[in-house]
């Protein structure tokens, strides 16, 4: 069976990483038997992050990767259907939201006091009170070194928003009023876009880029029926720390 390594569910969502809730919501959606192990260990983890699955011997790190080897292995039980062109298109859309929106999601979550204060409770809240502090702040200014490389931080706050509620238009426009993202069926794109917006809309983390989410009835909808239909079984702890031991 499929073994993937994840941080454990939080603030009312199966994980607060985009990206182990995409590969999780992935799962599902293939109907590929798997099984959870909640860590913070990423020494194991062969890039350095989470998620990382174990399958066959085998050890691989990356959603996107394992994705790539899961199609292999297993088939392509989401993608096959769509033509090349349509591909392409689901491709640049999932750069959209890993590789720009991603990142200013991050910048809301790290940022902003407030929200720094709900993620330090959420992500290290289990580990003693002198700790916290020092490991939070710590994660922070990788975090900020992170945004500033990447260059979002590199904007006034407004302008990161602004490029946010861009980035939110555009995807709520290609959805339209498709159930899914490339038309009746769900896709790869669709875990993708599960794991960010439900990292946006399904999280108590204000800032004007989930207000602006919120207010896309479509990108609502789209959540709402991903969570009804692939995680019903869930009951997701409202605020359990991730690090609940070091």
């Amino acid at each position: 069976m499929i073994t993937v390594y994840q941080f454990q569910p939080a603030l009312g969502i199966p994980n607060l990483s985009g990206f182990c809730l995409k590969l999780e919501t992935y799962l599902r959606m293939a109907e590929l038997p798997y099984q959870t192990v909640s860590t913070v260990d990423l020494q194991k983890a062969p890039k350095g992050k989470l998620p990382y699955i174990e399958d066959q011997g085998q050890i691989i790190g990356d959603s996107s990767f394992i994705i790539q080897y899961l199609k292999q292995t297993y088939g392509d039980r989401l993608d096959a259907h769509l033509s090349p062109s349509e591909q392409a298109i689901a491709l640049a859309m999932q750069r959209l939201f890993e590789d720009h929106l991603y990142w200013i999601a991050l910048y809301s979550r790290w940022c902003e006091p407030d929200n720094f204060a709900l993620t330090k409770k959420a992500f290290f809240g289990g580990l003693p009170k002198l700790l916290q502090g020092f490991v939070a702040k710590g994660a922070l200014k990788q975090i900020q070194r992170d945004l500033h490389g990447q260059g979002i931080s590199r904007h006034s706050r407004a302008e990161i928003y602004q490029l946010g509620q861009e980035d939110l238009t555009a995807i709520a426009n290609f959805l339209g009023t498709k159930p899914y993202f490339m038309g009746d069926r769900p896709t790869s794109l669709d875990a993708t876009a599960y794991g960010m917006l439900a990292n946006l809309l399904r999280v108590p983390y204000p800032s004007p880029l989930a207000e602006f989410a919120s207010s896309l009835e479509n990108l609502n909808q789209f959540c709402d029926r991903v969570s009804q239909t692939y995680f019903s079984d869930f009951s997701l702890p409202s605020s359990a720390p991730i690090l609940a031991t070091l």
